[in-house]
């Protein structure tokens, strides 16, 4: 199953203060990729609501910023076309406006919101970058390029697909896939800015941190305990899993990641709630119909982390 088939993102976040009473409330907000929806629920699934009908362009990566009241979400577009863009509405749905438009981003996949500096980070899988742009759109950058043309776009190992960051120590985490169930999947880390006299294309402050990987996808930072978790897809025994590995390992001296849950059968989404010591994921369910290639959501799971 190809991972432009439907997929879902699970985030955290609570409602705006009331000018009133102040309450808070938790709440999930997810993509429903098959149905074009953007959706939100209780933390145990009860309450599941659709709150934009309107995300059809096969939905990925989805943020929520608080304190402004507004989810962010990517669309992929129309498989095999760069027309790839970032939309936004209000936590109940309303105002729906187009933060990115078509084609300014190829196929955004994980998204990451940076609130100290008002940024909104992505990865772009057949673009091969990684990218970011102010809360309003303006001032696209490409800050990772790994590879340019057709012929790089082909090669999986270019594609660039979750993303993470450490805004205090000035960092950017990406996922490489690589090929089906080939174990060519990485891990990378760079500075958030591009160095002086650096490019895109040409960074000497990019790290490998972890290769051999099934096919890493969503990633997200416990930045307190320096852990990193991700989803990986591909047949087991390693993928198909939760995984988590230190942000900082140890030049020559890396292990193996944990598996912390496996026996997924498209582990895709990610999120972190390091407060309540607890992450959600998303796993897909099998095919509606073959030549379709769309998928309902099976699962979405809350998992307590093991410490």
């Amino acid at each position: 199953m190809s991972d432009l088939a439907t997929k879902t993102s699970a985030s955290r976040s609570k409602p705006r203060k009331s000018t009133a009473k102040a309450t808070t409330t938790a709440r999930l907000f997810l993509l429903d990729l098959g149905g074009g929806r953007v959706m939100s629920c209780n933390p145990d699934g009860s309450d599941l609501k659709t709150i934009v009908t309107e995300a059809r362009k096969l939905p990925d990566g989805i943020v929520v910023y608080v304190e402004s009241g507004h989810i962010y979400w990517t669309n992929m577009g129309s498989v095999g076309a760069n027309d790839g863009s970032i939309l936004r509405a209000d936590l109940d749905g309303k105002n729906l406006t187009t933060i990115v438009p078509d084609g300014r981003t190829h196929t955004p996949k994980q998204l990451q919101l940076d609130q100290k500096n008002g940024k909104l980070y992505w990865s772009d899988r057949e673009g091969m970058r990684v990218m970011r742009a102010n809360l309003d759109g303006s001032n696209i950058e490409t800050l990772i390029e790994t590879g340019n043309g057709d012929g790089d776009r082909r090669d999986a190992r270019n594609w660039c697909v979750g993303i993470a960051l450490d805004v205090d120590r000035g960092h950017v985490y990406w996922t490489q896939k690589g090929p089906d169930n080939a174990g060519q999947g990485r891990i990378f880390r760079a500075g958030i800015d591009i160095p002086k006299g650096h490019t895109p294309s040409v960074r000497r402050d990019v790290e490998l941190l972890y290769d051999a990987l099934p096919e890493p996808i969503d990633l997200d930072l416990d930045l307190t305990n320096r852990t990193m978790y991700w989803t990986d897809r591909g047949d087991p025994p390693r993928g198909n899993t939760v995984n988590r590995a230190p942000m900082d390992p140890t030049p020559g001296r890396r292990k193996d990641p944990e598996i912390i849950f496996n026996h997924l059968m498209e582990g895709i989404g990610l999120a972190l709630d390091v407060k309540n010591n607890r992450m959600f994921m998303t796993d897909l369910g099998t095919p509606d119909t073959a030549p379709t290639l769309m998928v309902r959501i099976r699962r979405i799971f809350c998992l307590l982390k093991v410490t």
